[in-house]
């Protein structure tokens, strides 16, 4: 997947991993029920990104980011100083 974002600095470009649809017990949950997942997979890095590189997964701070929808696709922008893992 190619992303039409190109980061600047230090900043990436993931999409959000989907939330779990059905529980352990099997009861399937509405996506107003949903929590918002902290981890997405990298599509692109700025030119001052060191520790991640497109296709990591990652985990992020929850109010970190900058969401932006583009042709139905769901892009989070993250300063990689809030990225606090790679998975």
């Amino acid at each position: 997947m190619s992303t039409p974002i190109k980061p600047l600095a230090a900043r990436v470009v993931a999409v959000r991993e989907q939330a779990k649809t059905k529980t352990a017990s099997g009861i399937y949950l509405p996506d107003t029920a949903k929590e918002k997942s902290v981890s997405a997979k990298v599509e692109a890095v700025g030119p001052d990104v060191r520790f991640v590189k497109k296709g990591d997964r990652i985990v992020f701070r929850e109010y970190a980011t900058t969401e932006l929808k583009i042709d139905g696709v769901e892009y989070l922008i993250v300063n990689e100083e809030d990225v606090l893992a790679t998975v």
